[in-house]
């Protein structure tokens, strides 16, 4: 499956969104107000958002718990009827340019769209390509019991199972390692 640059940016753009979520009442949400939600577009490059306000933060939110059910979609019907949804919301205009030194891309928002309209475009229709291509099993949740963080599988043969095989992956090889070894030990 071909990624173009800015589909990979709003892949990255929508899962590092869907992971800003508390994952339980005890996890704080990483996106708590305006500066927060400043810093998330500052580090994701999103471009032609002006002014925040708490109406965009809450909007952001909105949209952020519409992308973890694409991500908790268990066919790809569900995960369409979901991106459909946001995608159509937010009035997508497709358009070409060429802005902070990138080439040629297609931005799907609207010419002064909200940051919240802005993310539900372009990250609903990065996600959308997936469907379209039969992919939609590589939008997935984190494997480890503890963990619930969204990815993107890009894997060659799709077997990607932790959000990061550093800590998640390598936490539960050492414990299954650990318990194979007492086990072993009596």
């Amino acid at each position: 499956m071909l990624i173009t640059h800015d589909t990979r940016c709003a892949l990255d753009t929508v899962v590092d969104l869907v992971n800003t979520a508390p994952e339980d009442d005890t996890t704080p949400d990483a996106l708590p107000d305006v500066p927060a939600l400043e810093d998330f577009v500052r580090n994701h490059d999103v471009s032609d958002v002006g002014a925040l306000s708490v109406f965009d933060l809450s909007a952001v939110r909105k949209i952020r718990g519409r992308f973890a059910s694409v991500f908790a979609a268990p066919d790809a019907r569900t995960a369409a009827k979901l991106i459909n949804e946001l995608v159509a919301a937010a009035g997508t205009t497709p358009r070409l340019t060429d802005h902070d030194g990138y080439d040629w891309h297609v931005h799907y928002f609207a010419p002064g769209a909200s940051v919240a309209d802005h993310l539900a475009a372009d990250c609903g229709m990065a996600l959308a390509f997936f469907v379209v291509a039969g992919e939609q099993e590589r939008l997935r949740r984190c494997e480890a019991p503890d963990c619930r963080r969204a990815f993107v599988d890009l894997s060659r043969n799709r077997s990607r199972r932790y959000c990061d095989s550093r800590t998640c992956g390598n936490r539960l090889h050492v414990a299954a390692y650990r318990a194979r070894r007492k086990e072993a030990a009596g």
